[in-house]
């Protein structure tokens, strides 16, 4: 992470005492709805990382098609898909391509996963919410 840090993202251990908890930031992409926010995600590692995933989840407010009310991601690369080829970066960077281009045939949120299908402009709207409350604090 220190030596190639992907753009727009950042992440490190939340204390020194535990590494197997990390912060993460990653700063929504430009030119989209998700665009000059910053999103807040916890990564808990286990003891058979990186044989298993790490547990990922949005500690910020998200309104997207693949983020489940408690911030948990449905992501094809931290659960069924995982390799221990990947790394930080490789989550971050899919976790930001997630936000540019959702998947709604396999909602997390089916609110959001309907309301991307039916209208995208109120999508957009609320999407634009969580980007301005993202900030706010």
């Amino acid at each position: 992470m220190r030596q190639e840090p992907p753009e727009g993202c950042s992440a490190s251990p939340l204390s020194e005492e535990n590494l197997f908890v990390w912060g993460a930031t990653i700063f929504g992409p430009p030119e989209t709805p998700w665009e000059g926010g910053v999103y807040s995600l916890r990564l808990t590692f286990n003891e058979q990382y990186p044989e298993k995933p790490p547990r990922v989840r949005f500690t910020a407010e998200m309104f997207h098609p693949n983020v489940y009310t408690d911030g948990t991601l449905c992501l094809d690369i931290i659960q069924d898909k995982w390799s221990p080829i990947y790394t930080v970066n490789t989550i971050l960077t899919s976790i930001q391509s997630l936000l540019t281009d959702p998947n709604p045939s396999s909602p997390a949120n089916p609110e959001a996963a309907q309301l991307y299908n039916a209208d995208r402009n109120a999508y957009k709207k609320k999407v634009r919410r969580c980007a301005s409350k993202s900030v706010e604090c």
